[in-house]
Protein backbone atom coordinates (compact mmCIF):
# COMPACT_ATOMS: atom_id res chain seq x y z
CA UNK A 1 0.00 0.00 0.00
CA UNK A 2 1.22 3.47 -0.98
CA UNK A 3 2.58 5.95 1.92
CA UNK A 4 0.33 8.33 2.92
CA UNK A 5 2.65 10.68 4.48
CA UNK A 6 4.19 10.52 1.29
CA UNK A 7 0.65 11.65 -0.46
CA UNK A 8 0.20 14.41 1.96
CA UNK A 9 3.34 16.01 1.76
CA UNK A 10 2.91 19.58 0.52
CA UNK A 11 6.47 20.76 -0.80
CA UNK A 12 7.58 19.58 -4.50
CA UNK A 13 10.50 18.15 -3.40
CA UNK A 14 9.02 16.03 -0.66
CA UNK A 15 6.17 14.97 -3.22
CA UNK A 16 9.32 14.20 -5.70
CA UNK A 17 11.46 12.43 -3.13
CA UNK A 18 8.53 10.48 -1.34
CA UNK A 19 7.66 9.57 -5.27
CA UNK A 20 11.04 8.24 -5.54
CA UNK A 21 11.22 6.30 -2.95
CA UNK A 22 7.81 4.16 -4.82
CA UNK A 23 9.17 3.82 -7.68
CA UNK A 24 12.86 4.76 -8.69
CA UNK A 25 11.93 7.07 -10.98
CA UNK A 26 9.74 10.23 -10.51
CA UNK A 27 6.95 10.76 -12.57
CA UNK A 28 8.77 13.55 -14.92
CA UNK A 29 12.60 13.34 -15.70
CA UNK A 30 13.64 14.99 -18.42
CA UNK A 31 15.27 17.68 -16.41
CA UNK A 32 18.87 16.18 -16.12
CA UNK A 33 19.97 18.36 -12.91
CA UNK A 34 22.82 20.05 -14.79
CA UNK A 35 21.11 22.60 -16.40
CA UNK A 36 19.81 20.92 -19.72
CA UNK A 37 16.79 18.47 -20.17
CA UNK A 38 16.08 15.88 -22.46
CA UNK A 39 13.23 15.95 -25.05
CA UNK A 40 10.30 14.96 -24.25
CA UNK A 41 9.58 17.28 -21.46
CA UNK A 42 6.66 15.19 -20.61
CA UNK A 43 6.72 11.83 -22.11
CA UNK A 44 3.68 10.98 -22.64
CA UNK A 45 0.46 12.14 -24.57
CA UNK A 46 -0.16 16.01 -24.52
CA UNK A 47 -0.92 16.55 -28.30
CA UNK A 48 -1.96 20.12 -29.50
CA UNK A 49 0.77 22.29 -27.88
CA UNK A 50 0.03 26.17 -27.42
CA UNK A 51 1.96 27.71 -25.01
CA UNK A 52 2.01 31.23 -23.52
CA UNK A 53 4.27 33.27 -21.21
CA UNK A 54 2.51 35.33 -18.19
CA UNK A 55 5.57 37.41 -16.47
CA UNK A 56 7.98 34.65 -15.65
CA UNK A 57 5.54 31.76 -15.77
CA UNK A 58 4.67 29.32 -19.02
CA UNK A 59 1.16 27.82 -19.30
CA UNK A 60 0.10 24.73 -21.60
CA UNK A 61 -3.09 24.04 -22.98
CA UNK A 62 -3.10 20.26 -24.80
CA UNK A 63 -6.45 18.31 -26.52
CA UNK A 64 -8.31 15.94 -24.24
CA UNK A 65 -10.93 14.88 -26.56
CA UNK A 66 -13.82 13.07 -24.80
CA UNK A 67 -11.99 12.45 -21.31
CA UNK A 68 -13.77 14.50 -18.90
CA UNK A 69 -13.02 16.97 -17.40
CA UNK A 70 -11.88 18.23 -20.35
CA UNK A 71 -8.68 20.67 -21.96
CA UNK A 72 -6.00 20.27 -19.19
CA UNK A 73 -4.05 23.51 -18.58
CA UNK A 74 -0.23 23.01 -17.19
CA UNK A 75 1.72 25.32 -15.68
CA UNK A 76 5.81 25.92 -15.72
CA UNK A 77 8.65 28.13 -14.16
CA UNK A 78 10.96 26.77 -17.11
CA UNK A 79 9.28 24.84 -20.06
CA UNK A 80 10.74 21.67 -18.60
CA UNK A 81 9.54 20.91 -15.50
CA UNK A 82 5.48 21.13 -15.55
CA UNK A 83 2.57 21.05 -12.84
CA UNK A 84 -1.10 20.46 -13.48
CA UNK A 85 -2.89 23.79 -13.14
CA UNK A 86 -6.57 23.18 -13.70
CA UNK A 87 -8.61 21.82 -16.14
CA UNK A 88 -10.87 23.88 -18.63
CA UNK A 89 -14.05 22.56 -19.03
CA UNK A 90 -15.61 20.86 -15.49
CA UNK A 91 -17.96 18.48 -17.67
CA UNK A 92 -18.34 18.53 -21.45
CA UNK A 93 -21.82 20.27 -22.89
CA UNK A 94 -23.64 20.51 -26.14
CA UNK A 95 -23.85 17.00 -27.26
CA UNK A 96 -25.08 13.77 -25.42
CA UNK A 97 -22.75 11.81 -26.99
CA UNK A 98 -20.44 13.38 -24.58
CA UNK A 99 -22.51 11.12 -22.13
CA UNK A 100 -21.95 8.49 -23.36
CA UNK A 101 -24.58 8.27 -25.58
CA UNK A 102 -25.58 7.47 -29.31
CA UNK A 103 -22.23 5.62 -29.90
CA UNK A 104 -20.23 7.86 -27.37
CA UNK A 105 -17.48 10.39 -28.20
CA UNK A 106 -14.72 8.85 -28.61
CA UNK A 107 -11.85 10.70 -31.06
CA UNK A 108 -14.33 13.71 -30.46
CA UNK A 109 -15.28 16.28 -27.90
CA UNK A 110 -12.40 19.04 -26.88
CA UNK A 111 -8.93 19.58 -28.93
CA UNK A 112 -7.02 22.07 -30.72
CA UNK A 113 -7.15 24.70 -28.20
CA UNK A 114 -5.77 28.42 -28.07
CA UNK A 115 -4.17 29.66 -25.08
CA UNK A 116 -3.60 33.76 -24.96
CA UNK A 117 -3.66 36.33 -22.04
CA UNK A 118 -4.20 40.12 -22.35
CA UNK A 119 -4.96 42.90 -19.80
CA UNK A 120 -5.24 40.14 -16.62
CA UNK A 121 -7.52 37.71 -18.57
CA UNK A 122 -6.92 34.50 -20.11
CA UNK A 123 -8.92 33.53 -22.79
CA UNK A 124 -9.04 30.10 -24.62
CA UNK A 125 -10.47 29.67 -28.10
CA UNK A 126 -11.94 25.98 -28.79
CA UNK A 127 -14.14 24.35 -31.17
CA UNK A 128 -15.81 21.31 -29.74
CA UNK A 129 -16.66 18.55 -32.52
CA UNK A 130 -19.74 19.39 -34.80
CA UNK A 131 -20.33 22.67 -32.45
CA UNK A 132 -19.53 26.22 -32.90
CA UNK A 133 -16.34 27.79 -31.70
CA UNK A 134 -16.23 29.13 -27.85
CA UNK A 135 -13.95 31.85 -26.10
CA UNK A 136 -13.23 30.71 -22.59
CA UNK A 137 -12.41 33.89 -19.94
CA UNK A 138 -11.09 33.84 -16.62
CA UNK A 139 -8.83 35.82 -14.76
CA UNK A 140 -7.74 32.80 -13.18
CA UNK A 141 -5.82 29.81 -15.08
CA UNK A 142 -7.52 27.58 -12.56
CA UNK A 143 -11.12 29.20 -13.17
CA UNK A 144 -13.91 29.48 -12.74
CA UNK A 145 -14.15 29.96 -16.82
CA UNK A 146 -16.94 31.30 -18.55
CA UNK A 147 -17.62 31.49 -22.44
CA UNK A 148 -19.31 32.71 -25.48
CA UNK A 149 -20.19 30.94 -28.36
CA UNK A 150 -19.41 32.10 -31.76
CA UNK A 151 -22.10 31.75 -35.01
CA UNK A 152 -19.71 29.28 -36.86
CA UNK A 153 -16.91 26.65 -36.30
CA UNK A 154 -13.50 27.45 -37.11
CA UNK A 155 -10.95 24.31 -37.01
CA UNK A 156 -8.29 24.84 -34.86
CA UNK A 157 -8.89 28.32 -33.91
CA UNK A 158 -5.61 30.40 -33.74
CA UNK A 159 -6.25 33.17 -31.03
CA UNK A 160 -4.42 36.31 -31.24
CA UNK A 161 -4.67 39.49 -29.86
CA UNK A 162 -3.18 42.75 -30.49
CA UNK A 163 -1.48 44.99 -27.42
CA UNK A 164 -4.55 47.61 -28.24
CA UNK A 165 -7.25 44.30 -27.31
CA UNK A 166 -8.22 43.97 -30.53
CA UNK A 167 -8.82 39.92 -31.39
CA UNK A 168 -8.66 37.74 -34.23
CA UNK A 169 -8.81 34.06 -34.89
CA UNK A 170 -7.34 32.58 -37.97
CA UNK A 171 -8.38 29.02 -38.86
CA UNK A 172 -7.59 26.40 -41.69
CA UNK A 173 -8.94 23.05 -41.57
CA UNK A 174 -9.70 19.94 -43.75
CA UNK A 175 -6.25 19.86 -45.14
CA UNK A 176 -7.65 22.45 -47.73
CA UNK A 177 -4.33 24.94 -46.60
CA UNK A 178 -7.03 28.32 -47.01
CA UNK A 179 -6.28 30.48 -43.66
CA UNK A 180 -9.06 32.48 -43.05
CA UNK A 181 -9.01 35.43 -40.47
CA UNK A 182 -11.89 35.83 -38.26
CA UNK A 183 -12.31 39.37 -36.46
CA UNK A 184 -13.56 39.27 -33.17
CA UNK A 185 -16.11 42.04 -31.39
CA UNK A 186 -14.36 43.79 -28.43
CA UNK A 187 -15.94 41.85 -25.91
CA UNK A 188 -14.40 38.46 -28.08
CA UNK A 189 -18.56 37.65 -28.08
CA UNK A 190 -18.89 37.59 -32.21
CA UNK A 191 -17.23 37.74 -35.71
CA UNK A 192 -17.29 40.82 -37.19
CA UNK A 193 -15.53 40.55 -40.59
CA UNK A 194 -14.35 36.86 -42.00
CA UNK A 195 -11.88 37.12 -45.07
CA UNK A 196 -9.03 34.92 -46.46
CA UNK A 197 -5.70 36.07 -45.93
CA UNK A 198 -3.26 32.89 -47.28
CA UNK A 199 -2.95 29.71 -48.85
CA UNK A 200 -0.53 26.90 -48.20
CA UNK A 201 -1.79 23.13 -49.59
CA UNK A 202 -1.88 21.44 -46.96
CA UNK A 203 -1.98 23.54 -44.14
CA UNK A 204 -3.96 22.91 -40.57
CA UNK A 205 -3.08 23.72 -36.92
CA UNK A 206 -2.82 27.51 -37.43
CA UNK A 207 -0.66 29.55 -34.62
CA UNK A 208 -0.77 33.47 -34.82
CA UNK A 209 2.59 35.13 -32.86
CA UNK A 210 4.00 38.68 -33.33
CA UNK A 211 7.55 39.62 -32.89
CA UNK A 212 8.67 42.97 -33.82
CA UNK A 213 7.09 44.24 -37.26
CA UNK A 214 6.61 41.10 -38.68
CA UNK A 215 3.21 38.18 -37.79
CA UNK A 216 4.29 35.08 -37.86
CA UNK A 217 2.08 32.17 -38.93
CA UNK A 218 2.61 28.60 -37.89
CA UNK A 219 0.82 25.83 -39.85
CA UNK A 220 1.23 22.00 -39.13
CA UNK A 221 1.38 20.06 -42.54
CA UNK A 222 -0.29 16.71 -41.67
CA UNK A 223 -0.32 14.89 -44.92
CA UNK A 224 3.98 15.31 -44.40
CA UNK A 225 4.07 15.53 -40.79
CA UNK A 226 5.85 18.88 -41.06
CA UNK A 227 5.24 22.43 -39.95
CA UNK A 228 6.11 25.63 -41.95
CA UNK A 229 5.94 29.48 -41.09
CA UNK A 230 4.61 32.28 -43.08
CA UNK A 231 5.30 35.88 -42.35
CA UNK A 232 3.83 39.28 -43.16
CA UNK A 233 4.15 42.92 -42.21
CA UNK A 234 0.12 42.66 -41.94
CA UNK A 235 -2.05 40.10 -40.83
CA UNK A 236 -4.18 40.59 -44.17
CA UNK A 237 -0.71 39.48 -46.01
CA UNK A 238 0.93 39.39 -48.45
CA UNK A 239 2.49 36.64 -46.56
CA UNK A 240 5.54 34.37 -47.70
CA UNK A 241 6.02 30.92 -46.14
CA UNK A 242 9.42 28.85 -45.54
CA UNK A 243 9.41 25.04 -43.98
CA UNK A 244 10.01 24.81 -40.52
CA UNK A 245 10.86 20.83 -39.37
CA UNK A 246 9.05 17.66 -39.42
CA UNK A 247 8.31 14.40 -37.72
CA UNK A 248 11.87 13.08 -38.51
CA UNK A 249 13.35 16.22 -37.41
CA UNK A 250 11.21 17.37 -34.12
CA UNK A 251 7.31 17.60 -35.24
CA UNK A 252 4.92 19.07 -37.08
CA UNK A 253 2.64 20.87 -35.45
CA UNK A 254 3.24 24.29 -32.73
CA UNK A 255 4.59 27.66 -32.65
CA UNK A 256 7.25 29.14 -30.53
CA UNK A 257 7.15 31.64 -27.39
CA UNK A 258 9.29 34.39 -25.50
CA UNK A 259 11.64 34.48 -23.28
CA UNK A 260 11.55 36.49 -19.71
CA UNK A 261 15.12 37.37 -21.24
CA UNK A 262 14.18 38.11 -24.53
CA UNK A 263 14.83 34.51 -25.89
CA UNK A 264 12.64 31.80 -27.66
CA UNK A 265 11.75 28.57 -27.75
CA UNK A 266 9.55 26.19 -29.63
CA UNK A 267 7.03 23.72 -28.85
CA UNK A 268 6.01 21.63 -31.34
CA UNK A 269 3.81 18.03 -31.48
CA UNK A 270 5.45 14.78 -32.43
CA UNK A 271 3.50 11.66 -33.39
CA UNK A 272 5.53 8.75 -31.17
CA UNK A 273 3.43 5.53 -31.53
CA UNK A 274 1.40 4.04 -29.31
CA UNK A 275 1.89 6.62 -26.15
CA UNK A 276 0.28 8.99 -28.62
CA UNK A 277 1.34 12.19 -29.63
CA UNK A 278 4.19 14.06 -27.50
CA UNK A 279 5.39 17.61 -27.11
CA UNK A 280 9.11 18.51 -27.72
CA UNK A 281 10.56 21.70 -26.54
CA UNK A 282 12.87 23.09 -28.88
CA UNK A 283 15.57 26.22 -28.84
CA UNK A 284 14.90 28.61 -31.73
CA UNK A 285 17.44 31.36 -33.06
CA UNK A 286 16.73 34.28 -35.67
CA UNK A 287 18.15 34.19 -38.82
CA UNK A 288 17.28 37.03 -41.26
CA UNK A 289 14.63 37.44 -39.73
CA UNK A 290 13.00 34.00 -39.71
CA UNK A 291 12.49 31.29 -36.92
CA UNK A 292 15.33 28.48 -37.53
CA UNK A 293 14.82 25.58 -35.00
CA UNK A 294 17.80 23.92 -33.07
CA UNK A 295 21.30 25.48 -32.42
CA UNK A 296 23.33 27.38 -34.53
CA UNK A 297 25.24 24.10 -34.62
CA UNK A 298 22.48 22.09 -35.54
CA UNK A 299 19.88 24.25 -37.30
CA UNK A 300 17.04 22.62 -38.46
CA UNK A 301 15.81 19.94 -35.84
CA UNK A 302 14.63 19.70 -32.29
CA UNK A 303 17.77 18.42 -30.22
CA UNK A 304 17.63 15.36 -27.90
CA UNK A 305 19.18 17.04 -25.28
CA UNK A 306 18.97 21.41 -24.96
CA UNK A 307 20.05 23.96 -22.53
CA UNK A 308 17.11 24.61 -19.76
CA UNK A 309 15.25 27.31 -21.42
CA UNK A 310 15.32 29.12 -17.32
CA UNK A 311 18.12 28.21 -15.17
CA UNK A 312 17.52 27.23 -11.74
CA UNK A 313 14.38 26.22 -11.50
CA UNK A 314 13.75 22.94 -9.41
CA UNK A 315 13.06 19.41 -10.70
CA UNK A 316 8.97 18.74 -10.13
CA UNK A 317 7.03 15.64 -10.72
CA UNK A 318 3.62 15.25 -12.40
CA UNK A 319 1.21 14.11 -9.73
CA UNK A 320 0.60 10.21 -10.51
CA UNK A 321 0.28 8.24 -7.89
CA UNK A 322 -2.86 8.95 -5.62
CA UNK A 323 -4.11 7.36 -2.28
CA UNK A 324 -7.54 9.00 -2.32
CA UNK A 325 -7.38 10.76 0.72
CA UNK A 326 -7.87 14.03 -0.79
CA UNK A 327 -11.90 15.49 -0.66
CA UNK A 328 -11.15 16.03 -4.54
CA UNK A 329 -9.81 13.93 -7.49
CA UNK A 330 -6.71 14.62 -8.48
CA UNK A 331 -5.24 16.83 -11.83
CA UNK A 332 -4.00 13.64 -13.07
CA UNK A 333 -7.45 12.13 -13.69
CA UNK A 334 -10.31 12.36 -16.21
CA UNK A 335 -13.12 9.95 -16.61
CA UNK A 336 -13.73 8.39 -20.25
CA UNK A 337 -16.57 10.76 -20.64
CA UNK A 338 -18.94 12.88 -18.46
CA UNK A 339 -19.24 10.77 -15.28
CA UNK A 340 -22.45 9.04 -13.66
CA UNK A 341 -21.99 11.44 -10.39
CA UNK A 342 -23.96 9.38 -8.04
CA UNK A 343 -22.02 6.58 -9.13
CA UNK A 344 -18.70 7.26 -7.53
CA UNK A 345 -17.60 9.17 -4.27
CA UNK A 346 -14.16 9.90 -1.90
CA UNK A 347 -16.65 10.66 0.78
CA UNK A 348 -18.47 7.58 1.49
CA UNK A 349 -15.43 5.63 2.77
CA UNK A 350 -12.68 8.49 3.80
CA UNK A 351 -9.46 6.99 2.05
CA UNK A 352 -10.80 5.13 -0.87
CA UNK A 353 -11.88 5.91 -4.32
CA UNK A 354 -15.64 4.02 -4.47
CA UNK A 355 -16.72 2.92 -7.54
CA UNK A 356 -20.47 1.91 -7.92
CA UNK A 357 -20.92 -0.09 -11.12
CA UNK A 358 -22.92 1.95 -14.24
CA UNK A 359 -24.87 0.40 -16.16
CA UNK A 360 -23.20 -1.64 -19.30
CA UNK A 361 -22.32 -4.70 -21.30
CA UNK A 362 -19.05 -3.90 -21.85
CA UNK A 363 -15.74 -2.23 -20.97
CA UNK A 364 -16.29 0.08 -24.15
CA UNK A 365 -19.43 1.37 -23.14
CA UNK A 366 -19.19 1.88 -19.60
CA UNK A 367 -18.79 4.82 -17.93
CA UNK A 368 -17.19 6.32 -15.21
CA UNK A 369 -13.56 4.69 -16.25
CA UNK A 370 -11.29 6.39 -14.56
CA UNK A 371 -8.28 7.10 -17.25
CA UNK A 372 -4.64 8.55 -16.26
CA UNK A 373 -1.77 8.70 -19.54
CA UNK A 374 0.64 6.07 -19.83
CA UNK A 375 4.10 6.82 -19.85
CA UNK A 376 7.21 6.21 -21.78
CA UNK A 377 9.36 4.63 -21.76
CA UNK A 378 8.11 2.31 -19.13
CA UNK A 379 5.08 2.52 -17.20
CA UNK A 380 3.72 0.48 -14.05
CA UNK A 381 0.29 1.29 -12.49
CA UNK A 382 -0.76 -0.90 -9.25
CA UNK A 383 -4.30 -0.56 -7.47
CA UNK A 384 -4.91 -1.92 -4.53
CA UNK A 385 -8.80 -2.85 -4.31
CA UNK A 386 -11.16 -3.92 -1.57
CA UNK A 387 -13.70 -6.57 -3.26
CA UNK A 388 -15.48 -7.14 -0.69
CA UNK A 389 -19.18 -5.42 -1.36
CA UNK A 390 -19.11 -6.48 -5.12
CA UNK A 391 -22.37 -8.63 -6.05
CA UNK A 392 -23.29 -10.88 -8.96
CA UNK A 393 -23.07 -9.29 -12.06
CA UNK A 394 -20.30 -6.41 -11.39
CA UNK A 395 -17.28 -6.41 -13.61
CA UNK A 396 -15.18 -4.28 -11.78
CA UNK A 397 -10.82 -3.97 -12.74
CA UNK A 398 -7.98 -2.14 -13.98
CA UNK A 399 -6.13 -2.18 -17.48
CA UNK A 400 -5.90 -0.58 -20.27
CA UNK A 401 -7.96 2.17 -22.31
CA UNK A 402 -6.84 3.31 -26.33
CA UNK A 403 -6.54 1.02 -29.49
CA UNK A 404 -6.52 -1.96 -27.59
CA UNK A 405 -8.07 -1.93 -23.96
CA UNK A 406 -6.68 -5.16 -22.31
CA UNK A 407 -7.91 -5.62 -18.40
CA UNK A 408 -8.10 -7.80 -15.18
CA UNK A 409 -11.53 -7.93 -13.81
CA UNK A 410 -12.79 -8.91 -10.89
CA UNK A 411 -16.20 -10.74 -11.87
CA UNK A 412 -18.75 -10.93 -9.00
CA UNK A 413 -20.71 -14.69 -9.16
CA UNK A 414 -23.72 -15.78 -7.45
CA UNK A 415 -23.46 -16.47 -3.77
CA UNK A 416 -20.54 -14.21 -2.91
CA UNK A 417 -18.33 -16.21 -5.47
CA UNK A 418 -15.56 -14.20 -7.16
CA UNK A 419 -13.61 -14.94 -10.34
CA UNK A 420 -10.60 -13.08 -12.47
CA UNK A 421 -11.32 -12.83 -16.30
CA UNK A 422 -8.57 -11.50 -18.73
CA UNK A 423 -9.83 -9.90 -22.00
CA UNK A 424 -8.54 -7.45 -24.95
CA UNK A 425 -10.83 -5.38 -26.92
CA UNK A 426 -9.38 -4.14 -29.78
CA UNK A 427 -11.13 -1.01 -31.56
CA UNK A 428 -11.42 -1.82 -35.27
CA UNK A 429 -13.06 -0.05 -38.29
CA UNK A 430 -15.29 -3.24 -38.85
CA UNK A 431 -16.46 -2.92 -34.91
CA UNK A 432 -14.89 -3.98 -31.62
CA UNK A 433 -13.18 -7.53 -31.60
CA UNK A 434 -12.92 -9.27 -28.32
CA UNK A 435 -10.83 -12.27 -27.01
CA UNK A 436 -11.28 -12.92 -24.10
CA UNK A 437 -8.22 -15.17 -22.74
CA UNK A 438 -9.00 -15.91 -19.01
CA UNK A 439 -12.51 -16.47 -19.15
CA UNK A 440 -13.01 -17.66 -15.53
CA UNK A 441 -10.61 -18.04 -12.71
CA UNK A 442 -11.53 -18.90 -9.64
CA UNK A 443 -9.70 -16.41 -6.78
CA UNK A 444 -8.24 -18.67 -4.53
CA UNK A 445 -9.34 -18.90 -0.57
CA UNK A 446 -6.61 -17.33 0.94
CA UNK A 447 -6.70 -14.70 4.16
CA UNK A 448 -6.27 -11.75 2.13
CA UNK A 449 -9.53 -12.35 0.01
CA UNK A 450 -11.61 -13.24 3.15
CA UNK A 451 -11.29 -9.76 3.59
CA UNK A 452 -11.71 -8.43 0.09
CA UNK A 453 -8.09 -7.44 -0.98
CA UNK A 454 -6.87 -8.09 -3.95
CA UNK A 455 -4.26 -6.04 -6.33
CA UNK A 456 -3.82 -5.44 -10.36
CA UNK A 457 -1.01 -4.62 -12.22
CA UNK A 458 -0.58 -3.31 -15.86
CA UNK A 459 2.46 -2.44 -16.82
CA UNK A 460 3.09 -0.48 -20.36
CA UNK A 461 6.53 -1.05 -22.42
CA UNK A 462 6.34 1.65 -25.34
CA UNK A 463 9.77 0.57 -26.54
CA UNK A 464 7.81 -3.14 -27.36
CA UNK A 465 4.67 -1.57 -27.70
CA UNK A 466 3.04 -4.24 -25.52
CA UNK A 467 1.75 -4.81 -21.83
CA UNK A 468 0.81 -7.37 -19.37
CA UNK A 469 -1.55 -7.54 -16.51
CA UNK A 470 -1.31 -9.14 -13.46
CA UNK A 471 -2.70 -9.63 -10.42
CA UNK A 472 -1.62 -10.83 -6.76
CA UNK A 473 -3.08 -11.15 -3.12
CA UNK A 474 -0.90 -10.10 -0.86
CA UNK A 475 0.89 -7.15 -2.93
CA UNK A 476 4.28 -8.65 -3.44
CA UNK A 477 3.83 -12.49 -5.17
CA UNK A 478 2.39 -11.30 -8.77
CA UNK A 479 1.25 -13.98 -11.29
CA UNK A 480 0.40 -12.69 -14.97
CA UNK A 481 -3.24 -13.50 -17.00
CA UNK A 482 -3.73 -13.72 -20.59
CA UNK A 483 -0.58 -12.66 -21.45
CA UNK A 484 1.23 -9.49 -23.59
CA UNK A 485 -1.21 -7.93 -25.77
CA UNK A 486 -0.37 -5.08 -28.38
CA UNK A 487 -0.45 -1.24 -27.61
CA UNK A 488 -1.46 0.97 -30.34
CA UNK A 489 -2.33 4.62 -31.66
CA UNK A 490 -4.79 5.14 -34.31
CA UNK A 491 -6.80 8.42 -35.12
CA UNK A 492 -9.41 6.44 -37.23
CA UNK A 493 -10.01 4.03 -34.36
CA UNK A 494 -9.99 3.51 -30.39
CA UNK A 495 -9.54 7.17 -28.45
CA UNK A 496 -7.46 9.00 -30.90
CA UNK A 497 -4.88 8.95 -27.91
CA UNK A 498 -1.81 7.24 -26.13
CA UNK A 499 -2.48 4.13 -24.21
CA UNK A 500 -3.94 5.55 -20.71
CA UNK A 501 -4.52 3.38 -17.36
CA UNK A 502 -8.42 2.64 -16.52
CA UNK A 503 -10.40 2.11 -13.66
CA UNK A 504 -13.50 0.35 -14.24
CA UNK A 505 -16.52 -0.78 -12.92
CA UNK A 506 -19.91 -1.94 -14.78
CA UNK A 507 -22.84 -4.43 -14.18
CA UNK A 508 -25.34 -4.51 -17.13
CA UNK A 509 -28.30 -4.62 -14.21
CA UNK A 510 -26.25 -2.21 -11.48
CA UNK A 511 -27.66 -3.05 -7.76
CA UNK A 512 -26.10 -2.50 -4.30
CA UNK A 513 -22.30 -3.39 -4.84
CA UNK A 514 -19.49 -1.08 -5.35
CA UNK A 515 -15.72 -1.20 -5.82
CA UNK A 516 -13.22 0.55 -2.92
CA UNK A 517 -9.80 1.76 -4.49
CA UNK A 518 -7.85 1.80 -1.58
CA UNK A 519 -4.32 3.48 -3.92
CA UNK A 520 -2.61 4.11 -7.00
CA UNK A 521 0.78 3.32 -7.53
CA UNK A 522 2.83 4.39 -10.51
CA UNK A 523 6.09 3.81 -11.40
CA UNK A 524 7.97 5.22 -14.27
CA UNK A 525 11.92 3.47 -15.78
CA UNK A 526 13.54 3.33 -18.86
CA UNK A 527 12.98 -0.34 -19.04
CA UNK A 528 11.09 -2.88 -17.04
CA UNK A 529 12.62 -4.45 -13.68
CA UNK A 530 14.47 -7.34 -14.28
CA UNK A 531 12.83 -10.05 -12.57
Amino acid sequence: MMNRLCRGAAAAWTAALCLGSLTGLPAAAADNGNGSYTNPPLYADYPDPDIIRVGEDFYFVTTTFANSPGLTLLHSKDLVNWAFASHLVPRLDGDERFDLKQGGAYRHGMFAASLRHHAGMFYVAVTPVNQNTRIYYSKDIKGPWAYHTLDRPAFDPALFIEPDGKAYIASSGGWDGTVTLLTLSGDFSKVTDARKIHYYKGAEGSKLVRRGEYYYLFNALPSKLALVVSRAKSLQGPWETRPQIDDRSGGHQGAIVDLPDGGWYGFVMVDAGPIGRMTNISPVFWEDGWPVWGTKEAPGRVPAVAPKPVQGRPVLALAASDDFSAPRLGLQWQWNHNPVDSRWSLGERPGFLRLKPTEATEFWTARNTLTQKGQGPWSRGVVSLDVANLKEGDVCGFGTLGKFNGHIAVVGGAGGKLSLRMEVIEDTAAGRQSDVRVPSLPLPATSALAAGRIHLRTDMDFKTNLAEVAYSVDGKQWHGLGGSFKLAYDWRTGTFQGQQFALFCYNPKPGAGFLDVDSFEFTRAEAPPQS
